[in-house]
């Protein structure tokens, strides 16, 4: 009979073959590539203890990428976790035999993120299949290190892994060569490929766009000047003759003390060389000079004053001010005749959208246009070609388009400043046009034919 103290040795060992024959028969039993994927992030718990597990796959260029991360059902490709297993096992994939790995020797570029995403200890284990093909690698993590024993098991684990993993590679790629060795199947693609190539549809192309005031009435600043207040709000409705804004009038107030200062002394000096033009025929010469320097005072005096009564500005004609906030030109310096806000008929809207160079088609006045509004993307407004620029602009952002002008369909009524894109609609053309027609332009620029 076995003594006590040799059973409880033998029974973790009969344990843990048992769990590994267990886990190599289920891998050759995976129906899939991504049943067996999870099998080997989850259920090699049962041999190895481990707090995260990962499988990554080898591709041509080498970076791969991960499939299978322990307690998820799917992987997020774009993930930070993610991207640093990627780059971590990537650096690792040539090793013939499992890898301990830790902060220290993951890698340029990957000891300070370790702590973020990773335990104390990880062990990389290569995943190689028969004939040598490099599959992938298998990462198990934890807090402590892994012993030889570990990575003996962990050495057997993945040949099984790897096999299994192979042969469903091998035989997914082998029914797709099977079926495409079919000469019927390979007819029936060319004669579909032809066919949906040859597909008429319509060109199109998609540009920011925006509803703008057709015709409006744009208010420029009257003189130089700072704005000192506004007196109306934006989108607000205003009346014919309604003050708009205000510029200070401290400087044109001084200046106009200065002007009438110049012709108190014009006028004076004029008036006594008049009275001496009576006796004496040298100051009868001067008069001349002096009534011309006392018509230019009073000329100043007259302009000052008239830049003074249009400090305040009103609207030329009724509609609703359209700018951005009061708040951007309270104290702000101004130029003669810049732009400083508009008046536009709310009921009067047109469309304006901005058609980058890149993705320019031939346009036709009355070609149709569909604009998604970001407020309403479900519910698109019609609208119908007028004109499009000739000659490209270059916008704020630095790219360069197309002005293009719609006029809204009947019943659509937008508010003046909304934003979405705009879906304007070409000429008739074939599916493989529609599709390759940026490459094929690339293409040609490139080569020059």
């Amino acid at each position: 009979m076995m003594p006590a103290a040799m059973s409880q040795q033998v029974d973790p060992q009969l344990l843990g073959l048992t769990t590994l024959l267990q886990l190599q028969k289920r891998a050759r039993h995976a129906a899939t590539a991504e049943e067996l994927g999870f099998l080997m992030v989850n259920d090699s718990f049962g041999l190895l203890r481990y707090r995260q597990a990962a499988l990554w796959r080898r591709d041509e260029a080498g970076d791969g990428r991960v499939l299978a991360v322990s307690g998820l059902a799917a992987v997020e490709a774009d993930a930070p976790y993610v991207l640093y297993l990627r780059r971590l096992l990537a650096g690792h994939a040539g090793a013939d035999k499992p890898v301990p790995l830790t902060s220290a020797t993951a890698g340029e570029g990957l000891q300070a993120e370790w702590t973020e995403y990773l335990p104390a200890h990880a062990l990389a284990v290569p995943l190689t299949a028969p004939g040598g093909r490099r599959l992938g690698a298998l990462l198990l993590a934890r807090d402590e290190p892994f012993n030889d024993g570990e990575r003996l098991l962990a050495e057997t684990l993945a040949d099984a892994y790897a096999h299994a993993w192979g042969a469903l590679l091998g035989r997914q790629s082998s029914k797709l060569a099977g079926r495409l060795r079919d000469k019927r199947v390979r007819a029936g693609l060319a004669v579909g490929a032809v066919l949906l190539a040859l597909f008429p549809v319509r060109q199109s192309a998609l540009a920011p766009a925006e509803v703008v005031a057709r015709e409006p009435t744009v208010v420029r600043a009257p003189f130089d000047g700072v704005v000192e207040s506004f007196l109306v709000a934006p989108n607000q409705p205003v009346a014919e003759g309604e003050p708009l804004f205000r510029l200070d009038a401290v400087k044109l107030r001084n200046r106009l003390e200065v002007a009438r200062s110049e012709l108190q002394v014009a006028e004076a000096e004029h008036r006594q060389a008049a009275q001496q033009a009576v006796f004496d025929e040298k100051s009868k010469a001067g008069l001349a000079v002096l009534a011309g320097r006392r018509d230019q005072a009073a000329a100043e005096v007259a302009y000052v004053d008239s830049l003074l009564q249009r400090i305040e500005v009103r609207a030329p004609r009724a509609g609703t001010a359209i700018f951005a906030d009061a708040d951007d030109w309270i104290g702000r310096p101004v130029a003669l005749g810049e732009r400083i806000l508009m008046l536009a008929d709310p009921r009067a809207a047109e469309l304006e959208a901005r058609l980058p160079v890149a993705d320019a088609i031939a346009l036709e006045p009355g070609a149709r246009i569909r604009l998604f509004l970001n407020v309403a993307p479900d519910d698109p407004v019609e609208a119908e070609l007028v004109r499009a620029a000739y000659k490209p602009e270059t916008l704020p952002d630095g790219t360069v388009a197309y002005r293009v002008k719609a006029k809204l369909a009947e019943g659509e009524a937008p508010r003046i400043g909304l934003r979405g894109t705009a879906k304007i609609y070409g000429e008739r053309t074939v599916l493989f046009y529609y599709l390759f027609r940026r490459p094929l332009a690339a293409l040609r620029q490139r080569i020059g034919l």
